[in-house]
């Protein structure tokens, strides 16, 4: 659950929301695990406000994964790059000890499979900002293709033309077009009204589209 706290209103709201929760797993004679229930506090001028979950006070976390995704409490996605590219090349080390093959017939697919999955998986929502991520992940998959027999001594691009793939930052620029022409065409119109707002502000050269910064706890 979650919730816009911008004002103590706000902090009231979340607050009942967990007394209702509270209450209904103790008519249904259920009981939660304390122990694993965080909240993430989103922005660097949130207020922090503590929450409790009947008795017990909900400890403050610097990072909340789900559905497998990684987030800080600054929206950054390093964590989420580094966690990703250990999973990947974990991956490509068992391919490493297990298959004697270096053929592109047997290392292409089985990297397809079971490796870049690891590297493309929800990746619109945690679209790495910063160079040193972007780098990080392009390793491994370079790593990866280097493996092939025949292609050590070619380069990356060279590589990636011959076995007709993208780099992973290009695949990503594909699927943001994919996503903006749909927005654009107004498919998503009634999911972008929940989401965004748009703020009064004359400080965006005319096109009137700066958004509302919302303060945010993730419980």
């Amino acid at each position: 659950m979650s919730g816009a706290v911008d004002s103590p209103e706000g902090w009231d709201a979340v607050q009942r929301d967990l007394d209702k929760i509270e209450k209904w797993a103790h008519l249904n004679l259920m009981r939660f695990n304390k122990a694993k229930c965080k909240v993430l506090h989103l922005w660097q001028g949130n207020p922090w406000y503590q929450y409790s979950l009947g008795d017990e006070r909900i400890e403050s976390s610097p990072a909340k994964k789900d559905l497998g995704v990684l987030v800080d409490e600054k929206l950054g996605m390093s964590r989420q790059c580094v966690l990703t590219a250990h999973k990947a090349n974990c991956i490509m080390g068992c391919i490493k000890r297990s298959v004697d093959s270096r053929l592109r017939e047997a290392t292409l697919p089985l990297c397809s499979a079971l490796m870049r999955p690891h590297l493309e998986y929800c990746v619109q929502l945690w679209s790495p900002q910063h160079r040193k991520d972007m780098d990080l992940l392009e390793r491994v998959q370079r790593s990866a293709i280097k493996m092939i027999r025949g292609l050590e001594h070619r380069s990356c691009e060279d590589r990636l033309r011959e076995l007709g793939l993208f780099s992973l930052e290009k695949r990503r620029f594909q699927a943001d077009l994919i996503a903006s022409f749909w927005y654009l065409k107004e498919a998503y119109k009634k999911d972008g009204v929940k989401l965004f707002s748009r703020a009064c502000c004359d400080s965006t050269r005319g096109n009137g589209f700066n958004l509302n910064r919302v303060d945010f706890d993730w419980l």
